[in-house]
């Protein structure tokens, strides 16, 4: 199989709302049907974080439609909470730094490595609205000296 990465799902929202200050790799456990539907590219992000309890990693909201040639005896919950699978060291230093002020574990994107999903999920800091429209300025500075240098 080989080193084959492919994003199935990317959260792009999650880096305009949040500053992001630090990235980890987890494994998700998952149902066969579960990753049918990821691999068809049928699941959202958007509303996901992820949360600590009991010295686990859950990840909430991460919606995975349930898979259509399967039937409804073997397919999932579409918004079921899943335990991402993470070293005790590492979830010892989430912990730790979650427990700062204001910081929230925010998933990026789930893609496959050496043939299991994983999901990326990052430790956050919510963004201020004066933060949010700094970005889109920078963006559309970008944008408009892009446009100058192409049509000079």
């Amino acid at each position: 199989m080989g080193n084959y990465n492919r994003t199935y799902v990317d959260n792009r929202k999650a880096r305009f709302n949040y500053e992001i200050l630090e990235t980890f790799e987890a494994g998700i456990e998952l149902k066969g049907t579960e990753v049918k539907s990821i691999k068809a590219g049928q699941a959202n992000l958007s509303d996901a974080y992820a949360i600590i309890r009991n010295g686990e990693v859950l990840l909430l909201n991460l919606h995975i439609s349930p898979h259509k040639t399967t039937s409804e005896f073997f397919n999932h919950d579409p918004r079921r909470t899943r335990r991402l699978l993470m070293h005790k060291e590492q979830i010892r230093k989430l912990i730790g730094k979650i427990e700062q002020k204001g910081l929230t574990l925010v998933p990026l994107k789930v893609y496959l490595k050496n043939g299991w999903i994983k999901v990326a999920i990052a430790l956050a800091r919510s963004k201020k609205l004066y933060d949010k429209r700094e970005a889109i300025k920078k963006r559309e500075d970008k944008r408009e000296i892009a446009r100058a240098i192409k049509y000079n």
